[in-house]
């Protein structure tokens, strides 16, 4: 069930890609962060009372920080959204395993102080090779993209992948203190409701274009929906290998929206981009596994 559960999640999270990129055409990118933000705080504070959950934090430091980087990755994904192919979006965006894997050496790197007592650390080889693979990907990915003249937007995305990784980091951290889920995602929320509030004071407001704002609503019923069905998958994996099981199932999310890109947008992405995104794929796949056999026990990463 726990894999149903993230292919479920994953199926959400790119129906929400669709409802961004059709909102996108009526409003701008800190409007649509606010909205998303404004449904998600209701649906989570109903959600945290069901669970019994209050929301008073001992850590409001932390939460901020976490909304901070949050919003920042969410504002880039729903740019990257609204000016690349729906495809090329979400890859980019789920290149956080990918940055992640790059921090952690990077990390490494410049804490390890060769001697006779300390040897090289382990994995380290594998993990430079799953970067490097990762972003090999990613050129394959935005060239066509430059062609286009979206190299710009592109950037953007994966500035969004990026941000993502400093999010689920301190998410990490977090978790690592005792503080639910529920909660924490709740305060993303918040945080980004008043984020994009304060952006739309310089980005100014759309004109209201009156049906078509109902598509504001499915973004954050999805979103939070998706959010449900993961943290439910991670909770039914009762053993190690099918929490990987569970975190490697996210990417069915990027086939997902790449079947929406090209039935529904008309995206049609030459044979080098296709190869990218497998590479990101596979690429993702192999740091989650080497990131769980570092920290296991980590929470879900959120898109």
């Amino acid at each position: 069930m726990q894999a149903l559960w993230m292919v479920l999640a994953a199926f959400l999270f790119a129906s929400m890609g669709v409802c961004v990129k059709i909102a996108s055409g009526f409003f701008n990118s800190a409007e649509l962060v606010f909205y998303r933000g404004l449904i998600g705080i209701a649906m989570l504070w109903l959600l945290a009372r069901s669970q019994r959950v209050t929301l008073a934090t001992a850590y409001p430091g932390m939460h901020a920080w976490r909304s901070l980087v949050g919003v920042a990755s969410l504002g880039a994904w729903f740019y990257a959204i609204a000016h690349l192919p729906l495809a090329t979006a979400m890859t980019l965006n789920y290149m956080s395993s990918v940055w992640i894997a790059a921090f952690l050496v990077g990390g490494t790197l410049l804490a390890w102080r060769p001697s006779a007592t300390s040897p090289r650390p382990a994995l380290q080889g594998t993990l430079i090779v799953t970067v490097l693979t990762g972003f090999a990907g990613v050129v394959m990915m935005l060239r066509p993209s430059l062609d286009q003249n979206q190299g710009f937007a592109g950037m953007i995305g994966l500035m969004s992948g990026m941000t993502a990784a400093f999010a689920y980091m301190q998410v990490m951290a977090l978790s690592r203190l005792g503080e639910p889920e529920s909660r924490t995602v709740f305060y993303f929320a918040v945080g980004s409701a008043v984020a994009g509030g304060g952006a739309m004071l310089f980005t100014g407001v759309s004109q209201w274009p009156g049906w078509q704002a109902l598509w504001l609503l499915p973004i954050g019923i999805l979103a939070a929906g998706g959010q449900l069905c993961m943290t439910r998958a991670y909770a039914s994996a009762k053993t190690q290998r099918g929490t990987l099981v569970v975190a490697n199932l996210q990417y069915s999310g990027i086939v997902f929206a790449a079947a929406y890109s090209v039935v529904l947008f008309g995206d049609q992405l030459p044979p080098i981009a296709w190869a990218g995104m497998a590479l990101i794929v596979g690429s993702g796949i192999a740091a989650t596994v080497l990131r769980a056999r570092a920290a296991p026990g980590t929470p879900a990463e959120e898109h």
